[in-house]
């Protein structure tokens, strides 16, 4: 149990620290992204419910801004298509 205690407030400080979206934070982890989300949405709340607050914020602020970078990469996904150049500042 201390190890998964231990992974989880690993896997909540990570988000908190980058700021980082679920698959990301799992990615950078190397834990599935099914299995990092309910270490942080599920678990967490039971260890450690101040972190579990701050995470919380977090993943709903991603939320709401899915439709924006979903929007964004199909856009650079089609210029690159078209051979144009991607600005990162749009």
């Amino acid at each position: 149990m201390q190890y998964l205690d231990e992974r989880i407030k690993e896997e909540a400080s990570y988000i908190i620290e980058h700021r980082s979206t679920v698959r990301e934070a799992a990615q950078v982890l190397h834990v599935g992204k099914s299995t990092l989300h309910k270490d942080v949405t599920v678990r967490l709340r039971c260890i450690h419910p101040i972190l579990y607050r701050e995470v919380r914020a977090i993943l709903n602020v991603n939320k709401a801004e899915r439709h924006i970078r979903g929007g964004k990469a199909t856009h650079d996904k089609y210029a690159a298509l078209r051979g144009e150049s991607i600005d990162p500042e749009k």
